[in-house]
């Protein structure tokens, strides 16, 4: 087992809930502030450790982004409205409707990313989490599935550009990390892991095992679409057995994870059907492989996560407990962080941090049986690049 580095950095400021299409779009960043709110009552983090985001610089945002869209995203960010020849850029659609002061919004959380990549390469061992990044639908010159710029790519370019090292990129979101992967698709020094329920049922529609890189790059791109109502036993086993050999094979430098917390039973938009037990598990894998292979360098990305109240605030809580060398079992939440909250929020708030078993899925053994037959094509496809 890995020794204990320095405490982890934490990157967060209030501006981040400027990120915020309107009141009923699922995608809300007040999650940050509950998350931050239940690691202070849990008494998990220092003021110390916590640094605000910088925005990104027009040179950041250029290294993923086509010039004319980030143009583009300016104009429509300074008059808050689009017109019908806007969405070939993606923007103003249902998902990603147009907001004002967008562009500084979505910069700032790009920035975010790139400051931690920086942090990140100043220490050894260092670990840094941006819960408010994470946004990996964007392409180069489109926005998509609630995401404008993509900040894991920027975080990504930086580290590319800057020390021409292997970055590892490992994404559990429900959705395919499709934005970071398209990217990247020849690039040879990035590998992408992306864990996600199946395109057939679910956004983006992607993710399929013969993406598998193009060019210089092929062999470096690994998909595992999932069953949807996975539990926690398939995911583990699936997601052990393919990371394993990718840290084994490619030898990366850095790691950059994205932990989107939508796989959970309780998400309104997805389909898989994980326990808070995956989102303790996830983050101590990638955190032993990444001291086993990649010099303890990682950076934790935020992502999707829908149930903002009773799934997020845990999952991240997990994430950086892990990431902080202190990793959780099961706790009792404080009571003054339900008090905090409780009246705000929609859903009776949860009391413990793992979930209460939940009732098997019927279809438990069918679902497993087609996720193993997923994952040796996988692996055999990995074998043989």
């Amino acid at each position: 087992m890995h020794g204990r580095g320095p405490e982890a950095l934490f990157i967060y400021s209030d501006e981040l809930l400027s990120y915020h299409f309107h009141d009923d779009h699922p995608f809300n960043q007040l999650r940050l502030k509950l998350t931050l709110t239940l690691l202070q009552a849990l008494e998990l983090i220092h003021d110390t450790q916590i640094i605000p985001p910088q925005e990104a610089t027009e040179g950041d945002l250029l290294r993923v982004h086509d010039p004319l869209y980030i143009e583009n995203v300016k104009r429509m960010s300074e008059i808050g409205t689009t017109s019908a020849n806007d969405l070939q850029y993606g923007i103003g659609t249902e998902d990603v409707p147009p907001f004002p002061g967008m562009h500084k919004a979505a910069s700032l959380i790009a920035g975010g990313a790139r400051l931690g990549a920086e942090e990140v390469m100043k220490q050894a061992e260092r670990h840094v989490v941006f819960l408010g990044g994470g946004l990996h639908h964007a392409f180069r010159g489109k926005a998509s599935g609630f995401c404008i710029y993509n900040d894991a790519a920027v975080a990504i370019s930086y580290l590319l550009d800057t020390y021409d090292l292997k970055v590892l990129y490992i994404d559990t979101d429900a959705h395919h990390g499709d934005g970071v992967q398209w990217i990247f698709y020849d690039e040879p020094r990035v590998m992408t892991v992306s864990l996600h329920e199946t395109g057939k049922y679910l956004f983006p529609g992607t993710g399929h095992i013969y993406e598998r890189g193009e060019g210089k790059g092929y062999g470096t791109k690994i998909n595992v679409p999932l069953e949807p109502f996975t539990e926690d036993d398939s995911f583990q086993h699936v997601f052990e057995q393919v990371l394993v050999p990718a840290f084994e094979r490619f030898r990366p430098d850095v790691v950059v994870s994205q932990n989107g917390a939508d796989a959970h039973r309780f998400d309104p938009l997805t389909h898989l059907s994980l326990s808070m037990r995956s989102y303790r598990f996830i983050p101590k894998l990638v955190h032993e492989l990444t001291h086993a292979y990649a010099g303890g360098r990682w950076l934790a990305l935020g992502g999707g996560g829908y149930d903002i109240w009773r799934v997020v605030p845990r999952a991240w809580t997990y994430l950086f407990a892990e990431a902080n060398h202190n990793p959780l079992t099961d706790r009792d939440i404080p009571p003054s962080w339900r008090d905090q909250w409780k009246e705000k929020s929609p859903v009776e708030l949860p009391t413990r941090l793992l979930d209460p078993p939940f009732l098997p899925i019927p279809r438990r053994k069918e679902i497993n049986e087609k996720n193993e037959v997923t994952l040796n094509r996988v692996l055999s496809f990995f074998q043989h690049t």
